[in-house]
C-alpha cells in the first residue's frame, strides 16, 4: 500500500500528469477535473471499463496494462493507496525523480482556495456526500464535488462547478482527510478501524479530533454514534452542530418509517419538517439529517433544503439493482464492514416483500477478515436468510496464513445458513440452485465482487432455461 506524505509540499504547477489506476471511480473523477483545469492528462489501468471509455472521449490517452513506458513524458504521477509498490509505472517515476502524488493530494490540489465541505466517517460517507451535493444543486447552487461513487441522478462521481464550494468525500483510512483545508467538517460516525496505519485506537481517534478542530467554519457531527460522542467530548471548535435521534440533537430525527422507501421528520429550531427519500433504510434517514444539518447551518431555508435532499436517488454500488431474472432480484452494495453489512441487510429486509435475502459476501483485506470474522458472521447469520462467502479480496495486502473466507463461514452457529465457495463460477451456479422467485441476491464488498454479477445473472438465466 502507498500512503500519502502528509508533509509533502505540492507545487502550484504539476506539468503533465499520469494517473495509475485511472479507471477507478475516485481516480476517474479527479482525472476528469484535472482536464477541466487545463492539465495534460494520461492514464493507465489493468482493465477496460466504463470510466476508461468515458475518459477517452475527453481526449485522455489511456493504456490498458501497466508498463514503465506509459509515464515517459509525465512530470507528475498520481497513484491510489491500493497500488502495489512494485508497479512498473510507480518504480519508473521513483527512478526518474517525478513528483508522486497520492490520490488525496491530487484532490487537495484541486480544492485549494475553495470552500471545502469534507465528509468523513466510517460509514455513510459516499451517500452523505451525494446528499449534500444533490441538496446544493436543488438549491440552485453550482458546487464542485468529488465523491467515492457515482451519483445516480448525475451519472458522474465528480464535476467542476462555478461556485467556490467544493464538496468531497474525505478518507480517514490513511490520514489523508487531514490534508484538506476544510471549512465544514461533516462526521457521520467514528468506528475505529485502519489500525494497520494508525497503530493504535487512540491515534485513530486523535486524527478525527484534529480533522474536526481544524475546520475553519463548522463541525457537524452525529449525536448518537458512540465514537462520534467520544470525539465530540474532546473538541475545542467554537461552532458544533449535532444531528441524530438524541433528545438534545440540534437537528433531531424522529418518526422514522422504514416500510419501503424511508420517511421521517426533523425538528430544527422549533419547527418540524417531513420528507420521504427515494432510497430505503433507517441509516439513510440519518445520512439525510446530517446533510440537512450542513446546509441549514450554511444559511439555506430548511424546508427547501430537505426537499432538495429528498431528490437524492442513490449512488452506484449502494444497494444498486442490476437485474431481475425469473423473479430473483440481483443487487450490489459496497458494504465491507460489519456495521455496514448490518445496516444494508436491515434496510434490504424492508423492501424484500417477503422474499429471502441471499447475501454474497466477499471479505475485503486479510487483516479485516481476521479481526472481524465473528462480527461479519453474526450480522450475516442474523439478518440474511442464506449467505455465500467468497474468497478474500486481499487488495493492497499480502496473504496471511490461515486467513480465508472460511474464517467467516466457520463462525456461523447454523451451518445450513452459509456456504463457503471460493471460486466465482461455482458460487454463481450454487446461487442459481438455491435462489427462488421473490428472493433478493445481494453481492457485497468494496473489492471486485461486482464483477461477478454477470456470472450470477447468466447462471440464473441458465437455471430456468
Amino acid at each position: 500500500m502507498i500512503y500519502p506524505d502528509l508533509e509533502l509540499h505540492v507545487p502550484e504547477t504539476l506539468g503533465k500528469v499520469h494517473f495509475v489506476g485511472i479507471g477507478g471511480s475516485g481516480m476517474s473523477g479527479i482525472a476528469r477535473m484535472f482536464v477541466d483545469a487545463g492539465i495534460d492528462v494520461s492514464g493507465s489501468d489493468s482493465t477496460e471499463n466504463a470510466n476508461t471509455k468515458a475518459l477517452r472521449e475527453l481526449g485522455i490517452r489511456i493504456t490498458i496494462g501497466h508498463e514503465a513506458k506509459n509515464v515517459a513524458d509525465a512530470n507528475t504521477l498520481v497513484v491510489t493507496g491500493a497500488l502495489w509498490q512494485d508497479n512498473p509505472e510507480y518504480q519508473k517515476a521513483l527512478s526518474d525523480g517525478l513528483l508522486i502524488l497520492h490520490r488525496s493530494q491530487a484532490l487537495a490540489w484541486l480544492t485549494r482556495s475553495k470552500k471545502v465541505i469534507a465528509v468523513a466517517g466510517a460509514h455513510g460517507k459516499t451517500t452523505s456526500t451525494g446528499m449534500v451535493v444533490t441538496g446544493l444543486l436543488g438549491l440552485a447552487q453550482d458546487p464542485s464535488f468529488v465523491n467515492g461513487g457515482v451519483i445516480e441522478s448525475l451519472g458522474v462521481s465528480a464535476a467542476a462547478g462555478k461556485s467556490d464550494v467544493f464538496v468531497i468525500e474525505a478518507d480517514e483510512s490513511d490520514g489523508s482527510f487531514l490534508l484538506y483545508d476544510t471549512s465544514v467538517a461533516l462526521i457521520t460516525n467514528v468506528d475505529p478501524e485502519h489500525l494497520d496505519f494508525y497503530g493504535s485506537r487512540d491515534a485513530f481517534m486523535n486524527a478525527f479530533v484534529s480533522f474536526a478542530n481544524a475546520a475553519k467554519d463548522l463541525v457537524v457531527i452525529s449525536s448518537d454514534d458512540s465514537g462520534a460522542l467520544e470525539i465530540r467530548s474532546q473538541l475545542t471548535h467554537p461552532n458544533i452542530v449535532t444531528f441524530g435521534e438524541a433528545a438534545d440533537a440540534d437537528v433531531r430525527l424522529f418518526d422514522v418509517n422504514t416500510d419501503g422507501f424511508v420517511s421521517f421528520k426533523l425538528a430544527y429550531q422549533g419547527a418540524t419538517f417531513s420528507a420521504q427519500l427515494s432510497v430505503p433504510g433507517h441509516h439513510n434517514a440519518v445520512n439525510a439529517a446530517g446533510a440537512f444539518a450542513v446546509l441549514v447551518s450554511l444559511g439555506f431555508d430548511p424546508a427547501s433544503t430537505l426537499a432538495a435532499i429528498a431528490a437524492f436517488g442513490g449512488t452506484k454500488r449502494r444497494f444498486e439493482l442490476h437485474a431481475v431474472i425469473n423473479g430473483v432480484r440481483v443487487l450490489d452494495d459496497y458494504a465491507h464492514h460489519p456495521t455496514e453489512v448490518q445496516a444494508l441487510l436491515t434496510s434490504a429486509r424492508t423492501v424484500a416483500d417477503g422474499g429471502r435475502i441471499i447475501a454474497v459476501h466477499q471479505p475485503h483485506l486479510y487483516s479485516r477478515t481476521r479481526i472481524f470474522a465473528a462480527e461479519f458472521a453474526d450480522a450475516l447469520e442474523t439478518l440474511a436468510d442464506h449467505t455465500v462467502v467468497l474468497a478474500v479480496c486481499g487488495a493492497r495486502e499480502d496473504p496471511e496464513p490461515g486467513v480465508t473466507g472460511e474464517l467467516v463461514s466457520e463462525r456461523f452457529t447454523d451451518a445450513t445458513k452459509v456456504r463457503y465457495v471460493g471460486e466465482w463460477q461455482a458460487a454463481a451456479e450454487y446461487i442459481a440452485e438455491v435462489a427462488q422467485p421473490g428472493d433478493m441476491v445481494i453481492t457485497m464488498g468494496c473489492g471486485d465482487v461486482y464483477r461477478m454479477i454477470p456470472q450470477i445473472i447468466s447462471a440464473l438465466e441458465g437455471a430456468n432455461s
